[in-house]
């Protein structure tokens, strides 16, 4: 029991400094956020205590109106933060790799499976809608790669459907924050055991990005070596 108890008095302070860094960072995005959720919390907290008085049970509604406001700012400050991650990787190398790490269960993402010099990347995502291609970068440059990854799909799995979109806010793109509601929204026509020889046929093709130059510069921030990467 005293391990459990230390074990929780250790964990909440990284809660509360996560929950700190993460208020800064959307406030430096957004500046209005604290007002917006404070008055949030205030309006609903007001709504349920009047209609506590209106009722003659302002003890009651009022305490329940704390847990509801509480729960509305969270959920508020939540979406804001979302908004404001999003905004800051917006156009970033490999913005959206880490969008498909947090796609949820079901999913096997590989960043970088083909990449320019430019730093134009295409991810691959393999799930129950089959496999998504996730282009980001110059579309004129990742529309050829896109291609060429479609016709390996279509040489090592023809029965198994491939979708392709590319990450941008122009006409025909898909905009970063909605990368993983698009993926969940296709249509799902595989099963585990199905997804199982996908992925093993995959891995039997081998590292695409061992045979493939790497571009000149850094490697795009937080973007990992796939197994198996050599250094040329």
């Amino acid at each position: 029991m005293a391990r459990k108890s230390n074990a929780e008095t250790a964990a909440n302070p990284g809660r509360l400094k996560q929950i700190a860094l993460t208020y800064k960072m959307t406030r430096k995005a957004d500046p209005k956020v604290g007002l917006i959720v404070a008055g949030v919390g205030i309006v609903t907290f007001g709504v349920f205590l009047a209609i506590g008085f209106l009722i003659d049970h302002p003890v009651y509604l009022g305490i329940l109106g704390f847990l509801v406001a509480f729960l509305a700012m969270a959920i508020v400050f939540g979406r804001r933060a979302e908004r404001a991650a999003f905004g800051q990787m917006e156009g970033q190398p490999g913005a959206a790799a880490a969008v498909l790490d947090n796609v949820g269960r079901g999913w096997t993402t590989t960043p970088a499976i083909a990449m320019t010099r430019q730093q134009d990347i295409v991810h691959r995502a393999v799930g129950k809608a089959g496999v998504v291609l996730i282009a980001e970068g110059n579309p004129n440059r990742v529309k050829p790669l896109l291609a060429n990854e479609k016709k390996k799909m279509a040489r090592i799995m023809p029965d198994v459907p491939v979708h392709d979109f590319i990450v941008g806010t122009g006409e025909g793109e898909v905009p970063l924050k909605k990368v993983r509601t698009t993926l969940l929204k296709l249509p799902r026509v595989l099963t585990g055991p199905q997804i199982t020889q996908v992925n093993d046929k995959l891995r039997a093709m081998g590292d695409l990005m061992s045979n493939m130059p790497l571009p000149k510069g850094p490697m795009p921030k937080g973007m990992k070596m796939p197994r198996g990467g050599k250094m040329r």
